[in-house]
């Protein structure tokens, strides 16, 4: 039976639809917040499955019938997610994983499908309050509600859920999930704003969403199912109190070898040793597999705990650094001699390359999504080969996780690249990491601004990132600058702060715990600004600012502007002018070669000539003067006869430009035939008589010719 549940927030309505579709899943809601409908289900398998992970797989499917569009290319239906969309599900299933027992192993699927976009209501907060609800009214155990919003700060009061015309005036972009009580995943970018108010901001969103989670649990305590008792994986206790007496001791001594590789080489042999010790124990035993299974499990509990009892009872890190130092860094710029900028930035065992390069406005990216945005002029993509950890793996295109990271150091440097008409070129940022061991996402930012620096992007100030932990051991905990893979692997948090001097400009948080409080996130903010401000000194001593002018592989620019309405004569019948003045001005044969000089011609009248030659640029410029050019009203040129017909003869004043001068016209005296005194080719004074009626240019000769007078008789 349908049931309606409605919640005014903050002014606007949310309402959750049941029972009505897809009622053969285990939970069903339809949420509509504002015009934005998104469809939330939920399914578990039947069966236990046997591997040693939990199955969740959160979906999030744009539908671009939701904004009334038809999709691109030729097929004409979605396909592939666009990054936004991988990016939406990933921002759902960050805050639902850890609402799950760990040990459950049927799959379990969250499927998001939105249906209809009002863009002033978020489709991706109504689907992650969907997700939830879904999971919570279902008999999927699940350890929820959670909820999340959106922040942002106009004229310096903060807004929930802001509308696209606040975000436009917005300095900030903060997306925060939580429980009712804490705070479990944060995704933010900001125009360098301090910690205090970062984090008003995140207190601020976590007020509301307590609000959303208690009318989510009205709803789960009205319909919600009993959960089902699955069956877990659970491990014997005397097989776990064996594994730990035997292999503690030598996994703390793996645990303290300062290098990754040595110290992952020896971790691997106490596992190895462990395991052949274990199968001589119960070779005999007919459930020898599922044993060693469980051994592994409990070995994998064996290094958690001894690096969790290292930090928070020893005060020891796994790599002899204090809780709040960072590793050695090291910034380098113009490695690669044909890019327009490129640069080396390393934190201990992470190592990344990255580029810039700077093309046409034209070359920006077209998104065939449901946002508002249907392009963009910056971007970051972020590449992570399996050789930068020492392993094989597949190589294709890129994973979730990529695209995530790629999307946070965009948002970070975002916030300092200059705009369209500072500086009007698309730049491409290309992150390649070749080490690793913790932060490369960080470290992707730290040499992302130096090679935009090195391209003579003018950004506004240098940028650096630093992942920060947190270890927890009952009530006590410890947060840790600039954590190593182990520390993220094996910790309860990965909060990535990146920033200028000035303040933050993004912020991304993923915990495995179900909440972090205030306290944790003041002390974890102010231990990253100190970080931040030993890493933005060390880059600044590679490079200091920005370079004054880009490379000489860059290409270059010129601007003119002129009357819009003078466009159209710059394009030309079918881009026929433009093609020509391509053509000619960069002795190329198509418009595509790559020595072709690029025009980028706006509606406002901007027309950009870009190329690495100033002499072509300077070529194509005097071609568009010409044809922009206008003819004065009784002012005299010099034209060349193009055409000559009985009724007169068409003379051209310059490329693009061109006029009648009627037989009337050519002399004072009487002319039979235009032809009986001009050619083809032959350059004549004209003075222009102005335009008729239907826009033609009409020129006379014989107003510039002397005139005969009459001898006397």
């Amino acid at each position: 039976m349908k049931k309606v549940y409605t919640m005014d927030f903050l002014g606007r309505n949310i309402t959750v639809e049941t029972g009505e579709l897809a009622k053969q899943a285990n939970g069903s809601v339809l949420v509509r917040y504002g015009d934005t409908v998104v469809l939330s289900v939920c399914v578990m398998g039947k069966t236990m499955l046997t591997q040693d992970f939990f199955p969740l797989q959160v979906l999030y499917q744009e539908k671009l019938y939701a904004v009334g569009k038809i999709p691109g290319g030729f097929i004409k239906r979605e396909g592939k997610p666009t990054d936004a969309a991988t990016l939406a599900a990933r921002l759902i299933d960050r805050p639902i994983r850890p609402m799950f027992d760990e040990n459950l192993r049927n799959e379990i699927q969250v499927i998001n499908t939105v249906l209809s976009v009002d863009q002033d209501n978020s489709p991706e907060m109504a689907a992650l309050l969907g997700s939830s609800l879904c999971l919570g009214i279902s008999n999927i155990p699940f350890d929820g509600p959670v909820a999340g919003v959106i922040v942002g700060l106009v004229d310096g009061n903060f807004v929930i859920n802001p509308t696209t015309s606040e975000l436009e005036k917005s300095s900030l972009h903060l997306t925060v999930a939580g429980t009712k009580d804490a705070i479990c995943m944060v995704e933010a970018g900001a125009q360098e704003l301090s910690e205090k108010t970062m984090l008003d901001a995140l207190m601020f969103a976590q007020e509301n969403i307590t609000k959303l989670c208690e009318f989510e649990q009205k709803i789960i305590d009205e319909i919600g199912v009993p959960k089902l008792e699955l069956e877990k994986a659970v491990i014997d206790p005397d097989l776990q109190k064996e594994v730990e007496d035997f292999a503690s001791s030598d996994m703390l001594k793996a645990l303290r070898i300062k290098e990754k590789l040595e110290k992952y080489a020896a971790i691997e042999d106490v596992k190895t040793k462990t395991i052949e010790h274990f199968t001589e124990i119960y070779q005999e035993d007919e459930n020898l597999e599922e044993i060693l299974k469980n051994v592994d499990k409990v070995l994998h509990l064996v290094e958690a705990n001894q690096m969790r009892n290292l930090v928070t009872i020893d005060k020891e890190r796994i790599d002899g650094r204090k809780m709040d130092e960072i590793r050695p860094l090291f910034a380098d710029v113009d490695l690669l001699p044909r890019t327009h900028g490129s640069a080396l930035f390393s934190r201990g065992e992470t190592q990344v390359l990255a580029t810039t390069t700077l093309g046409a406005l034209g070359e920006h990216q077209v998104l065939d999504g449901i946002e508002i945005e249907d392009s963009k002029r910056f971007m970051l993509h972020y590449n992570f080969p399996q050789f930068s950890v020492g392993e094989t793996g597949r190589y294709g295109s890129p994973g979730r996780r990529e695209i995530g990271h790629g999307a946070l150091g965009e948002r970070a440097l975002a916030q300092v690249i200059p705009s369209e008409e500072e500086f009007p070129y698309t730049i491409r940022v290309v992150s390649e990491v070749l080490e690793s061991n913790g932060s490369s996402s960080q470290a992707t930012i730290c040499s992302g601004c130096l090679s935009l620096m090195a391209a003579g992007v003018p950004i506004k100030a240098p940028v650096a990132g630093i992942a920060m932990g947190l270890i927890m051991n009952g009530k006590k905990y410890t947060i840790l600058t600039d954590i190593q893979g182990l520390e993220d692997h094996m910790g309860d948090m990965d909060f990535k702060v990146a920033g200028t001097k000035n303040g933050i400009t993004a912020l991304q948080m993923d915990i495995k715990i179900k909440g972090v409080t205030k306290a944790i996130l003041k002390e974890a903010l102010a231990q990253a600004k100190k970080a931040r401000l030993e890493i933005l000194d060390v880059m600044t001593k590679a490079i200091a600012e920005p370079r004054k002018s880009v490379s000489k592989y860059a290409p270059k620019i010129d601007i003119l502007y002129v009357n819009p309405e003078k466009i159209k004569d710059i394009i030309g019948r079918g881009g026929e002018t433009i093609t020509k003045i391509i053509l000619e001005a960069s002795n190329v044969t198509s418009v595509n070669d790559k020595d072709a000089v690029k025009v980028d011609l706006e509606d406002d009248g901007r027309v950009m000539i870009y190329h690495t030659d100033a002499s072509i640029i300077a070529k194509t410029r005097k071609m568009i003067e010409e044809i922009i050019r206008e003819v004065e009203f009784d002012k005299v040129y010099t034209g060349k006869v193009i055409k000559v017909e009985d009724f007169g003869v068409f003379v051209e004043l310059w490329p693009g430009c061109e006029g009648l001068v009627h037989v009337s016209q050519l002399a004072h005296e009487h002319i039979n035939k235009p032809s009986d005194i001009l050619k083809v080719g032959d350059e004549i004074l004209v003075k222009s008589l102005g335009y008729d009626a239907k826009g033609r240019l009409n020129l006379s000769r014989k107003e510039c010719l002397p005139k005969k007078v009459k001898k006397e008789k």
